[in-house]
């Protein structure tokens, strides 16, 4: 007899038949995705909005594809290149929001006067300096501090005309605001008692002779005249400094106030594809160059950005040039100084308002930074996402930090700033006055962001130095305990955002970099600790195992 299935019967038959065929089916792996690379076995720090931590990523054309644990990345992506991180930690690359890179660059000729204890010890390092390079034109130096001598007075030429009277010598200051030189350099740069300065100091003694002591725009005067590196020399200077760059785990610098001629010779060695950290180019707004980029417009590649101005609105604390509402606590009769009008800053303003660019200010004093922040709100009207800075906003009454938030202004600071000048801050400014500095956490209260740098050479290069001055606001001896004005630390997770996601953030750059998330460049270190657990006085013995940017190793062992 035939028997007749019903439909539902042949369905459950056919269901039976097919069970081993779909188990064999579902136990194969699933394809992989090809993939550049994957790195694995690491604690992933991708700083995203949840701040998670992860244990590997996948990485194609230079971009994080996926970000999660070291099974699931290995499972789904297959690489040529793999890197196992042996359980060390990554990070997004280093963003060093504020500093001086092609300074840096060139200064790598000049005698290093950085933590010199005296004058003497000074004029010993020029001539060793003289000895090494006899035939040189000029003989520099840079990074003295008058404040880190037992005698904190500001030296004078009349040692370097004895000892070296037939070469002109130039030696700036670590601040970059105050130069010492010699007769010759001044008679170079014919510099005389008369000379007319504004904005700046040619410093005198009580029988009105020179001392050789330039301050902000009279260093101009005659560093003008200190003859530039040929193309070749700053090629070879600029890769240099890259390279202990990204030995130190920094992938991104804004450097804060360029020349267009210096910005020409690092496009050379973008095109050339020497280039590799990526570099926001603050244009120095004299009104030639504002003229000439105004019509030029901004300009943007991979690695390298031009999209700022970078002005300055007066000097540096240290050398009493920054422009204060009330008198200097150790110097009654002076307050600093602006270093323009209050019609030029406001005529830029509207200028710079009009167009598609960025102005980032450098402004130090309290009465500065006022001045600025009321220009910025008056011409932006309201407009909060053009990403106006404030390069430094040390000193800033406590009725100005609110304005930041209301005219949408980004603070960019030094954390560093802080532990080196506070053995000698509070004679500048007073006991009372000294509270409203260095606010970094009032400033991230207000604003929800802050900025992190270095301003190197002003301070040392090393970011890991910035965030163990941010968080425990201490110096390499982890002085003074507890540290110094604790209530403006920044907690680890907003120091390592201040120094990846906003500082990308703050030169509109977040959309491709400052955190490993799907789609941002792969722009990453490994260190040998994690720096969001690690004891805090060990945070600057913190080494860098490697560095990558845009998924291309530039720095670690083979």
């Amino acid at each position: 007899m035939i028997r007749t299935l019903r439909p539902w019967q042949r369905l459950a038959g056919l269901s039976a038949a097919m069970l081993p065929l779909l188990v064999g089916l579902t136990a194969c792996p699933s394809a992989q995705t090809s993939a550049d690379l994957v790195v694995y076995n690491a604690t992933v720090y991708p700083v995203d909005s949840a701040f998670s931590k992860a244990q590997a990523f996948a990485v194609q054309d230079g971009q994080i594809l996926f970000v999660g644990s070291s099974d699931e990345v290995r499972r789904r992506y297959k690489a040529q290149e793999q890197v196992d991180a042996h359980g060390k930690f990554i990070y997004p690359g280093f963003y060093d929001a504020h500093c001086h890179f092609y300074r840096y660059a060139l200064g790598l000729r000049d005698a290093n006067l950085v933590g010199t204890g005296s004058w003497s010890e000074v004029l010993g390092k020029l001539r060793a300096q003289r000895g090494q390079y006899p035939q040189a034109a000029w003989l520099t130096g840079r990074g003295w501090d008058q404040n880190d001598w037992a005698v904190k007075q500001f030296p004078t030429k009349d040692s370097l005309d004895r000892q070296f009277p037939d070469v002109p010598v130039f030696i700036i200051r670590v601040d970059g605001h105050a130069a010492l030189v010699n007769q010759k350099a001044l008679d170079l740069a014919g510099v005389t008692a008369r000379t007319p300065i504004s904005g700046g100091m040619i410093e005198r003694d009580a029988q009105g002779r020179l001392t050789g002591l330039l301050v902000d725009n009279a260093v101009d005067l005659v560093s003008a005249k200190i003859p530039e590196p040929t193309p070749a020399e700053a090629a070879k200077l600029l890769l240099q400094a890259q390279q202990e760059c990204v030995e130190l785990g920094l992938t991104s610098l804004a450097d804060a106030g360029l020349e267009p001629g210096q910005i020409e010779r690092i496009d050379s060695l973008q095109q050339a594809k020497q280039l590799k950290i990526r570099l926001d180019a603050m244009i120095s707004a004299t009104p030639a160059n504002v003229q000439y980029y105004l019509k030029k417009g901004p300009y943007r590649t991979d690695r390298l950005t031009v999209n700022s101005f970078k002005v300055y609105a007066d000097g540096a604390l240290g050398s009493r040039g920054a422009c204060l509402l009330h008198p200097y606590s150790d110097r009654p009769k002076q307050t600093g100084f602006l270093l323009s009008s209050v019609k030029e800053y406001r005529d830029l303003a509207q200028r710079l308002a009009a167009s598609p660019f960025q102005m980032n200010t450098h402004a130090i004093g309290d009465s500065a930074n006022r001045l600025l922040l009321d220009i910025y709100g008056e011409v932006l009207r309201g407009q909060k996402d053009r990403r106006w800075r404030i390069e430094h906003a040390q000193v800033v009454s406590l009725g100005d930090v609110a304005k930041f938030q209301r005219y949408g202004i980004v603070p960019s600071v030094q954390p560093t700033h802080a532990t080196s000048d506070m053995y000698w801050a509070g004679e500048r400014l007073g006991a009372e006055r000294l509270k409203t500095a260095y606010a970094y956490k009032d400033l991230l209260r207000a604003t929800g962001r802050v900025a992190l740098g270095s301003d190197f050479p002003v301070e040392y290069l090393n970011p890991l130095f910035g965030f163990h001055a941010a968080v425990a606001r201490q110096d390499a001896k982890n002085f003074p305990k507890g540290g110094f004005q604790p209530e403006n630390a920044l907690t680890r997770q907003e120091a390592l955002r201040g120094m990846t996601e906003w500082a990308a953030w703050a030169a509109f750059e977040d959309d491709k970099k400052g955190t490993l998330t799907k789609g941002k460049w792969a722009d990453f270190v490994i260190l040998d600790q994690d720096i969001m657990t690690a004891p805090a006085a060990q945070l600057r013995a913190v080494k860098v195992l490697g560095t990558y940017i845009q998924g291309e190793k530039v720095h670690g062992s083979k």
